[in-house]
């Protein structure tokens, strides 16, 4: 049992300075490889990051702007139509024996029509802005996700090389003979 024990060790141990062997220690070398790929990911997609944030931020402040002048457009109609309305009730003074119910009715329509229109206006700018932000958001995540899938990608194709991939795969395969003749 302890010369199974001492095969353990020797394979997951080091070797010395000047030579080449594997690191079977699998979570150490995820660990490794993780970090690798995390630094070179920032590394590389900061800048390509940040410049598709800024030209996403100056497209949403340009709908922003575009709507807040809609809004501007809607309070001079609403002005326009406040300067109406005090046409009206100065016409409805003079015509008041003829149809003060009249008069009344037309105005309340002219209110409830300004006030549509300022809602629609509102909601065309929330949704446009909100759109907006989910487009944002769903290309900023396709864009790090395949920079890290390409990032990836380029570092297991450069690290593996057909001859490593083989004595990997041998060295296990040796590990699970070295167990199944002790279980056996």
């Amino acid at each position: 049992m302890k010369n199974v024990t001492d095969s353990f060790v020797f394979l997951g141990h080091w070797p010395s300075a000047g030579s080449f062997g594997f690191n079977t220690d699998i979570l150490a070398t995820n660990l490794i490889n993780l970090s690798v790929v995390l630094g070179v990911l920032i590394f590389f997609g900061k800048g390509v990051l940040s410049d598709l944030l800024d030209n996403r931020k100056q497209r949403i402040l340009n709908t922003i702007r575009n709507s807040e002048e809609l809004r501007g457009k809607a309070i001079e109609q609403l002005e326009k139509a406040r300067a109406r309305l005090k046409k009206v009730e100065m016409d409805a003074d003079q015509f008041r024996v003829n149809g003060y119910s009249e008069i009344e009715r037309e105005k309340m329509n002219l209110i409830n029509s300004t006030y549509k229109t300022l809602e629609q206006f509102e909601n065309y700018k929330n949704e446009t802005i909100q759109f907006e932000q989910q487009k944002a958001i769903n290309q900023v995540r396709q864009r790090v996700f395949q920079q890290a899938l390409q990032g990836a990608l380029g570092t297991l194709n450069s690290c593996l090389n057909n001859e490593l991939h083989l004595r990997t795969i041998n060295a296990n395969i040796g590990m699970f003979g070295a167990m199944n003749e002790i279980t056996d």
